[in-house]
């Protein structure tokens, strides 16, 4: 089985740590992780794919194994966080390359794409968002705070990345949750109550209404340039439901569509099947 390493890196400034697997020079695809967990979410997937890919995982600022800037210092936005990953690609000299996209991973992927649609072989969706039917009943409170930006407003919010909700995110839907290892939001839990991690989370929380004002720029992408895509969706996700799913075969013809009995976290119960159908995929 080839070794993952564990890699850091400075990138504008902050230190960015990154898992790497697979030899340099074989199709490059890069995972993009969501919230509130980091590249641990592809430890797996990882394995399973660097005989014949070169994998690259990073862990977003204030996330995972990375430098967590005061929020003073560095604008938590997803724009930023693009950035971040841009350089990251550019220093390892990876020009080329399919998309991994999950939750947070997708407006950061999406960004990418869009600009540089030349660079972008593939991509892999996995419960992210790119329209509004995606955005359901979970996102209520969250539209609240976008209107009405309050410490108020705020708190419910705080409960998502609470012990509680982050087990909630990871075992909702999940027909056999004993599957999901409790590892998972231990270690997430472990960053976010890093001292200054819940204002970060709550500015993302806030500046994801950035996203949703580029949905029709990024189906225009998917419209005019018809990138090969690869949908491995957990079909009982309340955060990103189903209907997200669902709303890319408007703008997309070189689909493969699959759905998984999963929650949000299909990696965690379906990471096998999934990894399957993503070898047989990149490899068409």
């Amino acid at each position: 089985m080839s070794k993952v390493k564990h890699l850091t890196t400075k990138v504008n400034g902050i230190n960015i740590f990154y898992r790497e697997a697979g030899q340099k020079g074989k199709p490059a695809l890069v995972l993009l992780h969501g919230y509130p967990t980091s590249s641990h979410m592809y430890r797996n997937l990882l394995q399973s794919l660097s005989d014949d890919y070169y994998l690259i995982a990073p862990d977003y600022p204030g996330f995972g194994r990375s430098e967590q800037p005061s929020i003073a210092d560095f604008n938590y936005t997803f724009e930023n966080f693009t950035r971040i990953i841009e350089g990251l690609l550019e220093q390892l000299d990876i020009n080329k390359f399919s998309l991994y996209l999950m939750d947070y991973g997708a407006p950061i992927g999406f960004r990418i794409a869009s600009e540089n649609p030349q660079k972008v072989e593939n991509l892999i969706i996995q419960n992210g968002c790119a329209y509004d039917e995606g955005l359901e009943a979970f996102w209520d409170p969250i539209k609240v705070y976008w209107n009405n930006k309050t410490i108020e407003n705020g708190m419910p919010l705080e409960g998502f990345h609470s012990p509680e909700g982050l087990q909630w995110q990871y075992t909702h839907g999940v027909p056999q949750p004993e599957l999901v290892s409790p590892d998972n939001w231990e270690l997430d839990l472990r960053h976010i109550l890093r001292e200054g991690n819940n204002e970060i989370q709550l500015a993302l929380f806030y500046d994801y209404q950035t996203n949703v004002r580029l949905y029709p720029k990024w189906q225009e992408y998917f419209r005019n340039h018809q990138p090969r895509t690869l949908i491995v969706y957990g079909k009982n996700d309340y955060i990103f439901p189903v209907a997200g799913a669902e709303a890319y075969k408007k703008d997309l013809k070189n689909l493969d569509f699959n759905l998984y009995d999963a929650g949000h976290f299909a990696l965690e119960s379906n990471g096998a099947e999934i990894s399957d159908k993503i070898r047989t995929f990149l490899a068409d």
